[in-house]
């Protein structure tokens, strides 16, 4: 089974919350992670162990420009992000490189099985 991976501690605070239900990526990962599959939602940081938070189904996965975000996206994204000026500021420091609005990402909305 496939995982969707979160590293940063904010993320596993709101997925436990269950105040997370997207995540967006940067570049076109849309035929790794397809539409109505199940995955994993886990957390931990790469090469380390990983925790197992639930199973989750992927409703909607929409490749798009980063300035093509809508304010829902971000919202399920992360609700402390409001703009998406301040996604880019938070994906620089995740990538270290410089993102534009031009960059594509993969907005990917999930919903936990039960």
């Amino acid at each position: 089974m496939m995982a969707l991976n979160f590293q940063a501690p904010k993320h596993e605070k709101l997925l436990m919350a269950r105040k997370k239900n997207c995540t967006i990526w940067l570049g076109d990962v849309s035929k790794q992670y397809p539409e109505n599959s199940l995955v994993w939602i886990t957390t931990g940081a790469k090469f380390q162990y990983k925790k197992k938070l639930f199973v989750a189904f992927l409703d909607k996965v929409q490749v798009k420009k980063m300035s093509e975000l809508t304010s829902e996206d971000l919202d399920h994204q992360n609700p402390e992000i409001a703009t998406r000026e301040d996604l880019i500021a938070d994906f620089e420091g995740i990538y270290k490189k410089r993102i534009t609005m031009d960059d594509t990402v993969t907005v990917i909305y999930f919903s936990e099985v039960l």
